[in-house]
């Protein structure tokens, strides 16, 4: 008889699993880019609970109002199931005006009438969905963060070699459409970038240029791995704009899980501020899908290649920063520079990238450990760590064990 291979699941499901058994304590917020199976864990969390869910999502081209939140409440409410209680699920709450005010004081009212009721809210935007927790709900929630998948999970899932997740990225709901790489590349650009610039980003916050937005993420795809300073940003970009507003977006893009800005590893936090930012993206498929190569040509393009496998790097590390395990920047000084500077509790790390053979000598990483006297100093690829290897393992593996 052959057996079915099991679903693969992410960790936080099993996490989330736990904290909706305990008593009623807080309000499990899962938060991450779209496309990162948020849904999906909840789902596979919730599906083995023996009391009454109900989940309903806000995810609509035209935003409810927060009376939907309080009927959806209503709803769950009138499913309790004696001491047990029930579950309500309210996916991209954050489309919502004024959704925290509401949830707070729902959620206050039953915790005053001793209602065993949980709560799980599912928001596509960190940064967005951040601001309306820190304001209204402050001691009544836990979050659950989930990242772009990493390789180990896109292998464990898909089976996927190192040089398809290198070029297709973490993005699960994408895998199946590799086999047709113009599908693939159209449904990166359509339904996942254009609907998270649209939906998640300009839908929800006032953004007074979004076509200058626009074009600061393909620069930040395009120019991912290097450092730019706003000006030279600006003048790329061709536009009026400030130094101001481009850091504001990139804060926004960042927020949405789509690139970031590393600042510059100073030793001190004002003068980190100060930096031009090191472009990062945080998933790979955001730099190739309009990059107008296959899997195939993009092999043979060695310096395509190796601005590849150095931001594969880096959106690991920048995946693990936005789950709050670590602190990245990059480091330069004059004719000197380090990839990314890891910081993890008291523990400093400098790691370097190489896609080919690497050199004997590193002047960047000997300058930096002169000056800083890091923990560790790595180097990936090359004749160092595989790159393979250090992919596969947790951030946590190389900056916080002994």
């Amino acid at each position: 008889m052959s057996k079915t291979k099991p679903r693969f699941q992410l960790p936080q499901a099993s996490r989330l699993l736990d904290r909706l058994k305990e008593p009623r304590r807080f309000i499990q917020v899962v938060t991450g880019p779209r496309q990162a199976g948020k849904s999906t864990l909840v789902l596979q969390a919730t599906n083995t609970l023996a009391v009454p869910v109900r989940s309903a999502s806000a995810d609509e081209p035209t935003l409810h109002g927060a009376d939907w939140i309080a009927q959806q409440w209503e709803a769950a409410r009138l499913s309790i199931a004696g001491r047990a209680g029930a579950v309500l699920v309210l996916d991209e709450i954050q489309k919502i005006p004024g959704w925290s005010e509401t949830v707070k004081r729902l959620w206050d009212e039953d915790t005053r009438a001793k209602r065993p009721l949980k709560v799980v809210l599912l928001g596509s935007a960190p940064l967005l969905t951040s601001q309306g927790l820190t304001e209204s709900l402050a001691g009544r929630f836990e979050t659950i963060i989930v990242s772009h998948w990493s390789f180990a999970e896109m292998r464990a899932a898909f089976g996927w070699t190192l040089d398809e997740f290198l070029f297709y990225g973490g993005f699960p709901g994408a895998a199946p459409l590799i086999a047709e790489p113009t599908r693939w590349s159209r449904y990166i650009i359509d339904s996942l970038i254009e609907t998270a610039l649209a939906r998640d980003v300009l839908l929800l916050t006032r953004v007074d240029k979004p076509a200058l937005m626009r074009r600061l993420f393909e620069l930040a795809c395009r120019y991912s791995g290097q450092s730019l300073s706003y000006t030279k940003m600006l003048g790329q970009l061709q536009d009026a704009g400030n130094t101001t507003t481009l850091a504001h977006y990139l804060q926004l893009l960042a927020g949405a899980g789509m690139v970031c800005g590393l600042p510059k590893y100073a030793g001190d936090v004002a003068r980190s501020r100060g930096s031009s930012p090191k472009l990062q993206v945080l998933n790979t498929a955001l730099m190739t899908a309009s990059s107008g190569y296959s899997l195939k040509v993009a092999r043979t393009d060695h310096e395509f290649w190796g601005r590849l496998v150095e931001s594969a790097v880096g959106a690991h590390l920048a995946n693990a920063a936005m789950r709050g395990e670590c602190a990245l920047h990059y480091w330069r000084e004059r004719n000197h520079e380090v990839d990314f500077i890891v910081k993890a509790g008291r523990r400093l790390t400098a790691i370097e990238v190489k896609s080919g053979r690497a050199p004997l000598a590193h002047a960047g990483t000997a300058a930096f450990a002169e000056a800083f006297r890091p923990h560790r100093c790595l180097l990936v690829g090359g004749d160092g760590i595989p790159l393979e290897e250090f992919l596969l393992k947790p951030v946590a593996h190389w900056v916080t064990t002994a």
